[in-house]
């Protein structure tokens, strides 16, 4: 395994050669390849002070005090290493007493001998008298507050025996001893150094604007860290075909495991080995981020790709140009080549497109129907109703709540969406009604591919097809234009919306060219071939209701033309919904319950359905 020096290091040397307390914060529960061996951050910490000539003294909730004997915390906690004049009138001045042992036993491992008994308030009463009195001990004390995120409550609601605590740190901090010539300067003193998630787990009140703290972020591994890391343990994974270094298929796996942390390889290279046959590699990273071998994408059939148009023109009629839109985006998507214009590495969606046009064409259809055709089922079309999210914290609701409010921990409906189906088509309704803010988490998932929630969690929606839906501009357009002046319209109409009324380009900007104007449905024929493809629920609930085998037109042409003269055709598909509610679905329903048979009565039966006038007279025939 190469080892390679975390990035984070170099900072902490920095911090704590000039503060008397350093956080690190971010990836502190990963591993890191440092000191011939992957280590966690603690050891890392306990090797490195120790080698700039510090005793380290560990410290956690669970363990107590550890990294330390029972002999040389007896040091460091006996009155009389503490004592001096100095340091015990600063005792009883704030009240706070050394901490005593009392008599110890000696053990074998210091892991369970009797340090582990030191609550949090003794030691930190440990940590205050080391820091405002540096004793003369043989080594400067560094106290490494392992898993500090979860010493102090909310930051807002703190007990009295907390703000106690927090004085303690804060006094300890204040008071300890200023360099005040050159000769002080080249001494090293006592320091705290902090080990938690977040750079906020500690209450601000100890270290906003508080001089004597530094912080260091601990980053995910870079991918040039990532790339050196996985070139040396590259043969810890069971791979066929294998890899081989500098290799396209090698920098492909590199750029795959994108965001990922060193115990995130580690733990494919277990993944890998765990499995009854050699995977490869994509079908590796598959299985580790979403629990599938398989992707759909890759298993995409080229002949069906070939005649998507066909499947989709089954369930959305006379749009050719969304539909041939949709087509090509998943062409690009097969091939391998989306998005490589924004990143080698193809984290962001599969495509973007965003449909505008009339109510009632067929927008969402479409994007429903691209689910089935992909995922094969509706459901994977995840739709989210802007019309939900026009309120200022609204966006809440997406991501999740951040730390400390109501709901924190039940994440965001968006974000848990896709985590549950990372294989989907994204669905934002009338995109046009979201408040202003819900338009920065879109910036965010067109440009990166990716988004983080309120717990901290990053979720990839590289797997996703995104689609918006608008009506911008159909109120104001006329269904008298030519197919190609209604599609000039409409885009005119998202453009003046996005960059004058919103004042938001930037958005516009990441949609591109793949804004799809849909057409008015104002041609009999279509409005035929529609209201036919609305009958064929009808058909299928009869069969399992009632056991009616079918429904016989005397002259199925004149039912559908009779009932698309009642449409009103601004409405586009849903009048021809409404129609056949109110003129054959209604009256059928009349005939069903005023008929008074049951299933087993109708068996092999179907329905003649004869017009009479506008509405449609029902009998029962033998098939």
């Amino acid at each position: 395994m190469k080892i390679n020096q975390p990035s984070w290091l170099e900072g902490f040397r920095r911090e704590v050669a000039i503060r008397k307390a350093v956080i690190l914060a971010g990836n502190t529960n990963d591993v890191y390849p440092v000191y011939d061996k992957c280590q966690t951050v603690p050891q890392i910490l306990t090797k490195e002070l120790a080698r700039q000539g510090y005793r380290v003294i560990q410290w956690d909730q669970v363990s107590g005090v550890h990294n330390v004997d029972d002999k040389e915390l007896q040091d460091l906690v006996q009155p009389s290493t503490i004592g001096g004049p100095e340091s015990k009138s600063s005792a009883e001045e704030t009240g706070y007493q050394a901490y005593d042992m009392g008599e110890t036993n000696s053990v074998d491992s210091p892991t369970f001998s009797i340090p582990q008994a030191i609550n949090t308030e003794d030691f930190l009463s440990l940590i205050y008298h080391h820091m405002i009195a540096p004793q003369k001990i043989e080594k400067p004390c560094a106290f490494v507050l392992d898993y500090s995120h979860f010493i102090f409550g909310d930051n807002r609601n703190l007990s009295d025996a907390e703000r106690a605590q927090l004085l303690l740190l804060a006094k300890a901090l204040r008071d300890a001893p200023v360099p005040q010539n050159t000769v002080e300067l080249k001494i090293k003193n006592n320091i705290i150094v902090f080990v938690c998630r977040h750079p906020g787990s500690l209450p601000t009140k100890l270290t906003v604007d508080n001089p004597v703290f530094g912080q260091v972020h601990l980053q995910r591994p870079s991918r040039n860290e990532r790339q050196v890391f996985l070139e040396g343990c590259l043969d810890m994974y069971d791979l066929l075909p294998a890899l081989s270094l500098g290799n396209r298929k090698f920098i492909d796996f590199v750029d795959s495991q994108d965001d990922f942390t060193y115990r995130d390889c580690l733990q494919m290279a277990s993944l890998s080995r765990a499995q009854d046959n050699p995977l490869s590699a994509d079908k590796l990273i598959n299985l580790y981020k979403y629990g599938e071998k398989i992707s759909p994408w890759e298993e995409l059939d080229r002949e069906k790709l070939l005649h998507c148009a066909d499947e989709l023109n089954k369930r959305v009629k006379g749009q050719n140009l969304p539909i041939q839109k949709v087509r090509s985006m998943l062409i690009k998507a097969y091939s391998g080549l989306s998005g490589i214009q924004h990143s080698s590495q193809q984290t962001t969606p599969k495509g973007v497109l965003f449909f505008v046009g009339p109510t009632g064409v067929g927008k969402t259809e479409l994007a429903k129907a691209l689910a089935h055709f992909m995922f094969g089922d509706d459901s994977a079309c995840l739709r989210f109703d802007m019309s939900e999210f026009n309120h200022e914290h609204s966006d809440q609701r997406l991501v999740g709540a951040p730390p400390g409010y109501v709901g924190h921990e039940q994440g965001g409906q968006l974000t848990n969406a896709i985590k549950a189906k990372p294989f989907s088509v994204i669905l934002f309704d009338e995109i046009e009604k979201a408040h202003g803010r819900i338009l920065d988490k879109f910036l965010q998932i067109l440009e990166d591919g990716r988004l983080t929630d309120g717990k901290g969690e990053t979720v990839s929606f590289s797997e996703s097809v995104i689609i918006f839906t608008s009506n911008i501009g159909a109120s104001d357009i006329g269904s008298g234009l030519t197919e190609e002046e209604s599609a000039k319209a409409f885009i005119s109409a998202v453009n003046n919306h996005f960059n004058k009324e919103l004042k938001r380009p930037e958005l516009l900007g990441r949609i591109g060219s793949n804004i799809v104007p849909f057409n008015f449905i104002s041609d009999s024929n279509f409005q035929i071939s529609i209201a036919r493809a609305k009958f064929e629920p009808i058909i299928d609930r009869l069969k399992q209701k009632y056991n009616i085998s079918g429904l016989k037109f005397t002259d199925e042409d004149k039912v559908l033309t009779a009932l698309c003269r009642q449409t009103d055709s601004s409405k586009g598909g849903r009048g021809i919904l409404n129609a056949i509610d109110e003129y054959f679905i209604n009256p059928l329903s009349e005939f069903l319950v005023e008929s008074s048979v049951d299933s087993l009565s109708l068996q092999d039966r179907e329905i003649q359905v004869i017009q009479v006038g506008n509405l449609c007279h029902f009998e029962f025939m033998l098939k």
